[in-house]
């Protein structure tokens, strides 16, 4: 009995970190890694390549769920007409995402398409708008949940009915979201920029039950965002990042940097060390590291808890990875060429 209610107090923890940290909806402590999913308006938004694919898996709360939660994506996207429009350029890509968490085996599936256009404003700044539409299906397996109700006085019964007015085992629905991004291209050695988005514009329904109320609805997600790039000599750059999204009452708010040394023999940057760290506020510490070789970036990072849930999982919260490749099309002469800080 004393286990049952220890594993029940770990679980009500975790539910309100999740309250009021996480359940805005999935995310990566590596968001730059995923930009898609931040802000449509970031769809094509490589200035010195044609295209990017991405992946990105994370675990979570291991240590004190045997179902840990574990969240998986694979995105891609793409520039277009940038031979054909005077100082602009289309973006498209698209994401598809998967988190599956608990005992339940709760899983939320999703699939976004998203588009951007990207204007240059005067000679060096730059001006992007997307937006995307998304599907999302979430099911449950109702059968490997047990209620208190279920509660025999040993053990949970199965064969006692529930009393849950359960009506569906999944939920479906379409989302909708747009953002805009400015970008500052100071000069070849400093770049900043800055972007917002709104996810959920639709207030879409989400629920197992037969309702649909304010309760039931999906609020919408604001996202803001600032990143910068500065060279500080020939062979480090410095980026640092700040993140900040709320949903209703819950919020989550990210900032740090990642270092940028060159480790290429011919100081062309074909090979990079990355490192650094970001601190997710009133939750963990995030040490990352990774590295890039001939535009293949691979990066890691822990997330070591500090809010209350490091009592019952001694600080391990949750580890990441996720991989971006870069590239251009062969044979193709870009007519629109923006300046980045690059080695």
């Amino acid at each position: 009995m004393r286990s049952f209610l220890k594993i029940n107090f770990i679980f009500f923890i975790i539910l309100f970190s999740v309250k009021n940290l996480y359940a805005q909806d999935l995310h990566f402590s590596q968001y730059f890694n995923a930009p898609l999913l931040v802000n449509p308006a970031n769809t094509g938004f490589n200035p010195e390549f044609d295209y990017r694919i991405g992946g990105n898996y994370r675990n979570q709360w291991q240590s004190v769920t045997t179902n840990p939660y574990k969240t998986m994506s694979v995105w891609g996207d793409a520039q277009l007409f940038t031979n054909r429009f005077d100082e602009a350029w289309v973006g498209v890509g698209g994401a598809l995402l998967q988190d599956v968490a608990g005992s339940g085996n709760l899983t939320s599936t999703r699939a976004y398409l998203s588009v951007a256009y990207h204007q240059i404003m005067g000679l060096n700044s730059l001006l992007s708008g997307g937006f995307n539409i998304g599907f999302t299906q979430k099911r449950i397996d109702l059968t490997k949940l047990t209620f208190n109700t279920q509660w025999n006085g040993t053990f949970f019964d199965i064969n006692i009915p529930s009393g849950e007015p359960f009506v569906y085992n999944s939920a479906s629905y379409f989302t909708l979201q747009a953002g805009l991004k400015y970008s500052w291209f100071a000069t070849d050695n400093l770049y900043l920029s800055a972007g917002i988005s709104a996810l959920n514009v639709n207030n879409p329904n989400e629920s197992f039950f037969n309702t649909n109320n304010d309760f039931t609805r999906v609020k919408p997600r604001y996202t803001f965002f600032a990143d910068a790039s500065l060279m500080v000599d020939k062979v480090w750059i410095l980026n640092p990042n700040f993140y900040y999204s709320t949903m209703g009452t819950a919020k989550e708010i990210v900032f740090g940097g990642i270092i940028q040394r060159d480790l290429s023999a011919s100081g062309d940057g074909s090979l990079q060390l990355l490192a650094g760290g970001y601190y997710r506020v009133s939750d963990a510490i995030i040490p990352m590291i990774g590295f890039d070789i001939k535009n293949f970036k691979i990066t890691f990072n822990y997330d070591a808890t500090t809010s209350s849930l490091k009592t019952f999982n001694q600080s391990r919260g949750a580890y990441e990875i996720s991989i971006v490749k870069s590239g251009s099309y062969k044979g193709r002469e870009k007519s629109i060429k923006c300046p980045t800080v690059r080695f």
